[in-house]
């Protein structure tokens, strides 16, 4: 019987007094075949972890009397785990085939590829939740084999790829950004991070990449008017009063009161904005529902990702939009839930090898906030202003600042780079209701010497 592992299992725990057995070899709830051996299981832990040792042959026989007691086990914690798991292995694939959810996959879907990628996820899952693994990592002897291989496919290009931010200064810094890796944005209240983002996927989307986004805050409708004011812009469908390049004022779109005289021309643009991105962009705004609806855990979002493996860009904004840890705080510590969001979203950004993208707000002091006249001077907020942990400027292998005012100024700076480049600030032209944010043009003449 199937079920005799488990039983021979706990029984030899509770015989030798070895709970780190059931660690070793990652021994779960699910992985016993019948209710009294989960339960007998649960009793096991739950025992060891307010004792902090193994329940006595009496007390685990008094306790679990559904559950057979099979005193001098002689086979290795190794071999019944291996047995135990491969049964349950077997239990959760044809549970799996035999699910809703595997039906409706398969439901009018004429592509045998999608498919079998489906086919070979549940595989993999089944795979990773049932697998005894013996070695604790990898030698130096495995792991140059693996490094020769990354090297070669880096080479040519197949194994990550790097996207160009859209400032040339701040590419030659930190020559872009690299899958695999995570950026934050930060900045007060208020002064654009959110709107610098879109830039960024504006840019992200030119390149070609498949950007998924997260807008905890914004709706859609707001969300895609800033898009289109910084593609306009990039395309020059205006022209400011000093003749510069400016797109479709912001408010104007908010309102649907676009000047007439370039109403037509604008969604007309829009019309075509397919053939303008070679990239694509997957949206979930806040309020939407259907196809658009916002998902708001990190275990849905791992399950975006792992069905639609070719996307390049995550964009979360904010970080602390997830449901399923935000609210709930499981660890009941300040900032305990950003701290178990960055964690999770660092892993999942690692697995899925795509670029994540964050935004936090800045801590800011009041008495910061002004200069003495009223006027807002650009003041790039510094590292240990981020708010609610520091977990997530930990896993940001670049986290950017970000600031702009009214007079037409903005400024992005590095306040952590992993591999380089803090310190470094690079002054930006800011318009953004008319979707600009570029560096300034430097003329030759401002190079000229006087003899």
């Amino acid at each position: 019987m199937t079920g005799g592992y488990g039983e021979q299992l706990l029984s030899k725990v509770v015989d030798t007094g070895d709970m780190g057995a059931l660690k070793r070899y990652g021994i779960q709830r699910e992985h016993f075949q019948t209710e009294a051996e989960r339960q007998a299981f649960d009793f096991v832990v739950s025992y060891g972890s307010q004792n902090g040792q193994a329940p006595s042959y009496a007390t685990y026989v008094r306790e679990c009397p559904d559950v057979l007691y099979i005193p001098e086990v002689s086979d290795t914690f190794e071999w019944m785990s291996r047995k135990l798991k491969a049964a349950a292995a077997r239990n959760d694939l044809v549970e799996r085939l035999q699910s809703k959810e595997f039906d409706t996959q398969f439901e009018g879907v004429d592509d045998g590829v999608e498919l079998a990628k489906y086919l070979e996820s549940i595989a993999q899952e089944v795979i990773e939740r049932n697998t005894v693994t013996q070695a604790v990592g990898k030698t130096l002897e495995d792991l140059k084999a693996d490094f020769v291989s990354e090297y070669k496919l880096r080479k040519e290009g197949r194994s990550f790829k790097i996207w160009k931010t859209p400032f040339e200064s701040l590419n030659e810094e930190i020559g872009g950004l690299y899958s695999g890796d995570i950026y934050g944005f930060f900045a007060e209240s208020g002064r654009g991070k959110s709107y610098s983002i879109i830039v960024f996927v504006h840019h992200l989307l030119r390149q070609g990449a498949r950007v998924l986004v997260k807008s905890f805050e914004m709706h859609t409708y707001r969300w895609l008017s800033r898009l289109f004011s910084v593609m306009t812009a990039e395309k020059g469908f205006l022209k400011d009063e000093k003749g510069e390049a400016v797109g479709v004022p912001n408010r104007e779109i908010l309102t649907g009161k676009l000047d007439e005289e370039y109403e037509e021309a604008f969604l007309s643009i829009v019309d075509e904005i397919n053939e303008y991105y070679s990239g694509t962009l997957i949206l979930q705004a806040k309020g939407e529902t259907g196809a658009g609806k916002l998902r708001r855990s990190l275990d849905e979002l791992d399950a975006e990702l792992a069905r639609d493996p070719d996307i390049d860009v995550v964009v979360i904004d904010p970080i602390y939009g997830f449901s399923d840890v935000y609210g709930r705080n499981s660890n009941r510590t300040t900032g305990g839930a950003a701290e178990q969001t960055a964690r999770r979203f660092e892993t999942l950004v690692g697995d899925h090898n795509v670029v994540g993208i964050y935004a936090v707000q800045a801590d800011v002091d009041k008495k910061d906030k002004s200069d003495e006249d009223g006027a807002h001077a650009i003041r790039l907020p510094r590292r240990d202003k981020v708010k609610t942990s520091k977990a997530l400027l930990e896993i940001a292998t670049i986290l950017f600042s970000f600031d702009s005012n009214n007079d037409g100024l903005a400024a992005i700076g590095i306040e952590k780079g992993r591999d380089g480049g803090e310190d470094f600030e690079l002054e930006l032209i800011s318009m953004l209701d008319v979707g600009v944010l570029k560096e300034p043009e430097v003329s030759a003449s401002q190079f000229e010497l006087d003899f």
